[in-house]
């Protein structure tokens, strides 16, 4: 029998590879400015620190770090993150436990991996995150998007769909949204915590970018307004550290995180201690906080730089206007396809991720995410001109 016959597992239906992960095949060529990925830039990583720090870690509890460790996590650095995602997110730890996770990614698995069965509900925010869509499509989930603008989910409209679809799970990204930037207010983030209580819905507050904020109030979380232990915080030292370390946590109430520390057991038996182990002396040598600092101001003028282009640009219908985060969303005419454009835009070699990818109906060709924390405002400036003459050929 050829190989070619062989027979997939169904949840694969309908499910492609991530959109971004596909577009970076195009990217390998000199000279390309990529608006496409999410990564935080090359300034940002700590590496000379983290060479010291692994040594270090290593020298002092090598044997334990380098041995199989509890699916429930390093112990030092349960601690550590209990010291600091307390305070910090607003976290009640007499009520929640805690478990680090292979970033926050894996979390969100786990949690679907608890709590979902085929043909369940989740309600997303439209547009929302395309990694986790997947995930969710994987689970064989039902996506029905919730009406979204500059403040994040319509809490109306989440009402209204709680109340005629019975979800499982609500899924949000409530501080610098990927992929628009937005950011839920704090009503209506009240609001949430308040519904999933009311109605007996697990919200998942997935927060990477909490940390990124360039101007304006910093918000409460969701979860610190949670009572009644419906609320799952998802918090990641991806955008803060290093995406490479792989290093997120999942905050639950005690019977959700169970559930998802079985789940990981079967996934990958724990995250790795090494990560775990320099993240915790990241933490308690007092560098987290001044490192986060360092790079808001170059990722602000990064983002004000795209953002004063993008006011500029004639071919551009609308745009949002982050306070902070890694991403600005912008429309074209409704004539025109961003897809289709793409391919135009890499010719000129210049590339951003069209933003049909990321509604969970599809459509709303004329959309695109743009990236700016990978290129300094030089490449910024010209990567956005190189654009402008993309659309205005079309």
């Amino acid at each position: 029998m050829n190989v070619n016959e062989i027979r997939f597992a169904d949840r694969f239906e309908g499910v492609t590879g991530s959109a971004i992960r596909e577009i970076f095949k195009l990217l390998a060529r000199p000279g390309m400015i990529s608006f496409a990925g999410g990564n935080p830039s090359e300034s940002a990583l700590p590496d000379a620190e983290m060479a010291v720090i692994a040594a270090d870690v290593l020298r002092q509890d090598g044997k334990r770090i380098l041995q199989y460790g509890a699916t429930e996590g390093y112990p030092p650095f349960l601690e550590a993150l209990r010291e600091y995602a307390g305070p910090h997110f607003g976290i009640d730890f007499s009520r929640n436990g805690v478990l680090p996770t292979t970033g926050s990614t894996q979390g969100m698995q786990l949690l679907l991996s608890a709590l979902i069965n085929p043909g369940d509900v989740i309600l997303v925010e439209d547009p929302t995150f395309l990694g986790n869509m997947q995930s969710m499509r994987l689970f064989r989930a039902r996506l029905i998007p919730v009406i979204s603008d500059d403040e994040g989910m319509d809490t109306d409209d989440l009402e209204a769909k709680i109340r005629e679809y019975h979800p499982r799970l609500i899924y949000t990204i409530p501080t610098f949204q990927n992929p628009t930037g937005c950011t839920l207010g704090l009503e209506r983030r009240k609001k949430i915590a308040a519904l999933a209580e009311e109605y007996g819905v697990v919200v998942a507050e997935d927060d990477p970018y909490h940390d990124l904020r360039y101007t304006g109030q910093e918000l409460p979380t969701i979860k610190s307004f949670d009572q009644s232990g419906w609320v799952v915080f998802l918090g990641s030292f991806s955008k803060v550290i290093s995406p490479g370390m792989r290093v997120g946590f999942l905050a639950a109430e005690p019977g959700i995180l169970r559930k998802c520390v079985i789940a990981k057991q079967a996934s990958d038996l724990h995250t790795a201690s090494l990560t775990q182990a320099m993240c915790t002396e990241y933490i308690r040598r007092g560098l987290l906080e001044p490192h986060i600092r360092s790079i808001l101001l170059p990722y602000a003028e990064q983002m004000n730089t795209m953002l004063d282009e993008l006011s500029r640009m004639k071919t551009v219908a609308s745009y949002t206007k982050p306070e902070g985060g890694l991403f600005i969303f912008a429309s074209l005419d409704e004539r025109l396809n961003a897809t289709e454009l793409l391919t135009k835009a890499v010719e000129k070699n210049v590339a951003y991720v069209p933003g049909t990818h990321f509604y969970p109906d599809s459509g709303h060709q004329n959309t695109f995410r743009l990236n700016f924390s990978k290129s300094s405002p030089e490449e910024i400036r010209k990567g956005m001109r190189l654009l402008d003459e993309t659309f205005a050929q079309a």
